[in-house]
């Protein structure tokens, strides 16, 4: 990601803002973070230093994080020392990942000193220092080790800024010393850039490399990119074109092209809010389901693995009338059939008295064979039906695997995989942890549109909100939808039988398709009916429905702005 050090030049103006104001709370909600509530006159924002790596970041934030009942020891230690202490300025040495924060504090000795958290945010090497008036480090939330380390990073050491690399601060250099120094690296231009100077990112190299082709001209692509970095550039989020987001900058990215969507924000913290937010969130659901998915695709391919040995063994069974026939012929001709015979030639009266072959087992009667027959015949015939509802029931299987890993890609909330996980266990796929008598369970929280006409539109988020949303909340003459053969949310226009517009329709279709497996496919396949026609069978999977009387659209997935 391109938080490097141009990007953290223009977050520190940005807390600088904050300077004067008193640390009025302090909270470490994860190993990896630290928040500090910061207060002034008409001023009140947390500032969030996060070393998770990744994520490693300074910034403004409005997110509200859940704190431990116990405050972690390095916790304690800077609440001691910067509890109401007063931030007095934000630096960055060069343009380095490093911010300064120095405050204003009492000491022991009842005197007023500085003291200086220094937030370094090196790649694999992050960490959070404090360091006293005097330059020696007070503690650390990294400390190394003494016999192998770089740097001793250990209270009572003296503190040392990392090693620099020798690079040109592009605010302090000029053009034509970046050009010398880039044509002196030789090689690739993006390469030769991020070895020459300080502060840009592999992106931003790259975007200078671009626009200097599209010029002609890397003195001028340089000093595009350099007058958004000195003039406060501006904050710009790349989204894929489903909304995820992908990258950030303090400069226009146009070496993509068209491949992402560009989004503007009013500061670079509520840029980074918006980044991380949804991929720290996406990652803690990934983590919070990553055993479910794990059973699944293992219950998965063990269900398609009997499947295909079930369809092969029904297969065989289809051939099994030759069995019947055999038995008959055997029977009707006992007479000439002797006792020890390993085959029998008779007259096939089932096909125009035809000579055929049967095979016979020496050690058997020739009554016996023919028992053995139509033994074989019978049980072939009962291995059929067998076979058939199994071969229905894997296939079903399926097909609710396949809706429950739709549901866990589609979830928002770590709420959400608890519901499927409920689900699961109620199922019998998962063994319940709480053995106590489980309380009522609460309505689930739908996702809630409106259409033109006023009427609510509901779409389940899983198969227990689909059960929930179909059989208990809809009116029997509400309008349901669910694209057609493939694992998806239920949607609900409740309508109750009032007039419904073909923009209802099309837009509650595009919520069906948007919020089911073909979701980044075209002119998908909606199938749309009363409720009144939507039936789920006794003993069906979670959010199985059956249901006639349907009509269909074509629509191109959306959600509603």
């Amino acid at each position: 990601m391109a938080f490097d050090g141009g990007f953290l030049h223009l977050i520190i103006d940005e807390l600088n803002t904050a300077v004067d104001s008193h640390v009025d709370k302090i909270y470490q909600p994860s190993k990896d973070e630290l928040v500090l509530l910061l207060r002034k006159k008409s001023f009140a924002k947390r500032l969030l230093i996060s070393l998770k790596a990744g994520a490693a970041r300074i910034q403004f934030t409005d997110n509200k994080y859940e704190n431990p009942a116990v405050p972690p020891m390095f916790c304690m230690l800077i609440r001691k020392y910067l509890s109401a202490a007063r931030l007095i300025r934000v630096t960055q040495p060069r343009l380095e990942r490093l911010a300064v924060l120095t405050f204003s504090y009492t000491n022991e000795m009842g005197d007023i000193s500085e003291i200086r958290l220094i937030v370094e945010l090196l790649g694999n090497k992050t960490n959070l220092l404090l360091v006293g008036a005097d330059g020696r480090i007070i503690d650390c939330l990294r400390r190394s080790d003494p016999e192998t380390a770089d740097r001793l990073l250990l209270p009572g050491a003296e503190y040392e800024y990392p090693a620099n690399q020798s690079k040109l601060n592009p605010l302090e250099a000029g053009i034509n010393e970046i050009c010398a120094a880039v044509k002196l690296q030789g090689g690739d231009t993006a390469k030769a850039l991020l070895n020459s100077l300080d502060g840009f990112s592999p992106l931003v190299c790259r975007e200078v490399c671009f626009k200097s082709e599209l010029s002609g001209s890397l003195d001028s692509a340089l000093n595009n990119i350099l007058s958004d970095l000195k003039n406060g550039g501006s904050p710009l989020l790349l989204l894929r074109q489903d909304g995820t987001p992908y990258d950030f900058s303090y400069t226009d990215i146009s070496q993509y092209g068209g491949e992402f969507i560009k989004k503007g924000f009013d500061s670079f913290s509520y840029l980074l809010d918006a980044f991380y937010t949804a991929k720290e969130s996406s990652e803690r659901i990934k983590k919070a389901a990553a055993d479910i998915i794990k059973l699944i695709n293992n219950l998965r391919a063990r269900t398609e693995k009997k499947l295909a040995i079930r369809l092969n063994d029904l297969k065989k069974c289809e051939n099994r009338e030759h069995l019947r026939i055999y038995g008959e012929l055997i029977k009707a001709n006992l007479y000439r059939i002797e006792n020890g015979a390993s085959f029998a030639e008779v007259e096939n009266y089932y096909d125009e008295m035809k000579p055929i072959r049967i095979p016979l087992n020496p050690a058997l009667s020739p009554q016996n064979n023919a028992a053995k027959y139509f033994k074989d015949y019978k049980k072939t015939y009962t291995a059929e039906q067998t076979l058939t509802a199994l071969t229905v029931k894997d296939k079903e299987e399926l097909v609710y695997f396949d809706s429950v890993l739709d549901s866990i890609a589609r979830s928002e909330t770590l709420a959400e995989i608890a519901e499927i996980r409920e689900e699961l266990s109620l199922a019998g796929y998962i063994k319940r942890t709480d053995s106590r008598k489980k309380k009522t369970a609460a309505a689930p929280k739908l996702k809630e549109y409106v259409s033109d006409e006023g009427y609510k539109i509901l779409v389940g988020k899983n198969n227990r909100q689909n059960d929930y949303l179909t059989t208990v909340l809809a009116a029997k003459n509400d309008l349901w939808f669910h694209v057609k053969n493939i694992p998806g949310s239920h949607v609900i226009v409740m309508c109750k039988g009032g007039p419904v517009s073909d923009e209802t329709v099309l837009k509650a279709a595009a919520l069906a398709a948007a919020n089911s497996k073909a979701a980044k496919s075209s002119q998908v396949p909606v199938d749309y009916t009363p409720v009144k026609y939507v039936k789920k069978p006794n003993g069906a999977k979670p959010g199985m429905v059956i249901y006639t009387t349907n009509k269909t659209v074509f629509v191109t997935p959306s959600l509603p702005e």
